[in-house]
């Protein structure tokens, strides 16, 4: 073994001795002294609220939330609340990030959110965020003199359906029109109270961009540049927001999606406008991956505490560098290997590889999609969440990780990737499609709750199951991208959202035209074919078909269209408009591209 590989591993091992060390000696809270007791969610808990004629309280939490630790350390600390409790309710906790469908149903109230339910399941409350002790004491009490359900209790309005399957003109240009109203000139970016980098929009943005519009590109670049004031200085990774309507006040919370969502952004930033504080960016968000959510097998952890001790403002500690952090301790780890969580992650890094050509990169996340085949398939093309879930499967996790093989065969032009994909998408059409749009799993939630579709993980499957289409030529991905966006462009849906439209204004766009198609004829072990491959993976284009026909691999998935087979390798481009002549010099593949946008 070479030194420079010793001093490595070396460097690797130090790094987890003081995260387990820190772990080891991190204060005791007092919520894990509980003088509450906790109980698991389940269909049991409403059975036993009714034999003991109890309330149930739900505190839906997640384990890197400063706020939920507050609300242990105070709020259940208090011994009037804890008197309330005991007398009751039977008290149930969840980490968010374990049960989707909890999560899901509660998005718009946490974290914390709390709930508060009947005994035959029925809501009384939901409150959104931290409840001080003499706050949850008064609602505790004022539930068990009238449990009537309170103001937060509304029935939801049935969604009226679209009346074809995407947005009309008018919806679309309403919601385009919010992007511009909403977005705040002054401190960048979109949102008054909480500032955060929207990933859906800033791919919106890079769309309009390519097709030359110069308004969105301006917002875009104002907010990406904006943004890497959330990159944490020390170690890398991005904070999840900044709160006060500016940029200058971050929640320290790292959680995947944030860092996968932005990597994946500042990857193809740079390779739109070849900025290198971009590339910059994303590998800064990489190699805190790297050193902190990546397990020794090289799947990915989920997130990363936003205090040292819980309960306590950390913005001390990390204004401090490295090494001052470390002597400290480390913030906890949740080493929880979630499939969702490591689609997010897998896509992010084949997409910086395609970007910047690098190796590593690309087997980091071939490694971890591997290892999630290995250890979290159910068969039949489904994955669980978790090693053991107690209410999956659930739709995010089929979405998200197809999303990642798609990818995977982009970027490697290997084809198990696509059949991974296509089973993985053909299993969340199997058990989750309802007549209102993909939702969570009709068991998970249990007797008492029923599922309810979300929005991101609907856009996120209309845009996936689309692009299927195109590489498999299956007209059944184009019927279910249809399905998803016949919910999404349902009236009442975007009107939610308020000016978190980037996705829906995404998936509608795609589902109207092809994407861009490049295609590399030419034998995998010809370094030609490979340096047209790569200058073909470094177009800037997120919505792209890219695909690699060696003849001895026999035809493509789709071959739906007859290529000329040459002595030498050569690239194809299709646009919405024209198709090339063969190409043999991987730097016309750009020029062709560039001059087609502006016909």
């Amino acid at each position: 073994m070479n030194k420079k590989k010793m001093k490595s591993i070396l460097r690797r091992w130090a790094f987890l001795s003081l995260a387990f060390a820190a772990l080891v000696a991190r204060p005791v809270s007092a919520a894990e002294k509980p003088a509450i007791e906790w109980h698991e969610w389940s269909d049991d808990i409403f059975a036993q609220a009714q034999k003991e004629h109890r309330f149930v309280l739900l505190d839906l939490e997640a384990v890197w939330c400063h706020w939920c630790h507050v609300m242990d350390v105070e709020t259940y600390a208090d011994p009037k609340v804890i008197e309330l409790v005991r007398a009751k309710y039977l008290a149930v906790k969840v980490d968010q990030d374990s049960r989707p469908d909890i999560s899901n149903r509660y998005e718009d109230y946490g974290w914390p959110a709390t709930v508060v339910f009947n005994s035959d399941g029925s809501e009384i409350v939901k409150r959104q965020g931290y409840l001080p002790p003499k706050m949850m004491a008064s609602m505790l009490q004022a539930i068990i003199d009238d449990p009537s359900p309170g103001p937060s209790i509304t029935k939801e309005t049935p969604l009226e359906p679209a009346s074809g399957v995407g947005l009309t003109t008018a919806q679309r240009k309403k919601l385009e029109q919010e992007l511009r109203a909403d977005y705040d000139s002054k401190n960048k970016g979109w949102g008054t109270v909480q500032k955060f980098l929207d990933w859906d929009i800033i791919e919106f943005c890079l769309e309009q961009t390519i097709a030359g519009n110069h308004e969105f590109e301006k917002m875009a670049r104002e907010t990406l540049d904006a943004q890497l004031q959330l990159i944490d200085p020390g170690w890398g990774g991005v904070y999840q927001y900044s709160t006060d309507g500016d940029w200058q006040h971050p929640h320290f919370e790292k959680i995947m999606q944030f860092q996968a969502e932005n990597l994946r952004i500042y990857a193809e930033a740079y390779a739109l406008w070849q900025d290198p504080k971009y590339l910059a960016a994303a590998q800064h968000i990489r190699e805190y991956l790297r050193n902190f959510l990546t397990s020794p097998e090289g799947a990915f952890y989920t997130s990363q505490d936003a205090d040292l001790v819980e309960g306590e403002h950390s913005a001390d500690y990390f204004a401090l560098d490295d090494k001052a952090r470390r002597a400290k301790g480390i913030p906890r780890v949740d080493q929880h290997i979630y499939t969702r969580e490591n689609g997010w992650a897998i896509n992010a890094l084949a997409t910086l590889a395609a970007v910047t050509g690098d190796a590593g990169t690309l087997a980091e996340a071939t490694r971890a999609a591997d290892w999630i085949v290995a250890h979290r398939s159910l068969g039949g093309g489904g994955f669980s969440h978790d090693e053991k879930d107690p209410g999956g499967p659930y739709f995010g996790d089929q979405v998200y990780l197809a999303r990642a093989f798609l990818k995977l065969y982009e970027t490697t032009a290997d084809r198990k990737w696509l059949q991974h994909a296509t089973e993985t998408a053909q299993f969340a059409a199997d058990h989750f499609q309802s007549n209102a749009g993909y939702v969570a799993f009709t068991g998970s939630l249990g007797k008492k709750l029923a599922p309810k579709p979300q929005v991101d993980e609907n856009t996120a499957f209309a845009r996936l199951t689309n692009e299927l289409n195109f590489c498999t030529g299956n007209a059944a991905d184009r019927g279910r991208a249809e399905h998803a966006m016949h919910y999404l462009a349902a009236p009442g849906v975007a009107a939610r959202r308020g000016f978190l439209v980037g996705g829906i204004l995404l998936a509608d766009r795609e589902l109207s035209r092809p994407p861009l198609h490049l295609t590399i004829i030419g034998a995998k072990d010809d370094p030609k074919a490979h340096e047209l491959f790569a200058a073909a993976l470094r177009q800037p284009a997120p919505y792209k078909r890219l695909e690699w026909w060696d003849t001895k691999e026999g035809p493509l998935p789709n071959p739906d269209v007859e290529y000329p087979t040459f002595d030498r390798a050569a690239a194809f481009v299709c646009t919405e408009k024209n198709c090339s002549a063969p190409i043999f010099d991987e730097a016309k593949i750009g020029g062709f591209i560039k001059r087609s946008h502006t016909r």
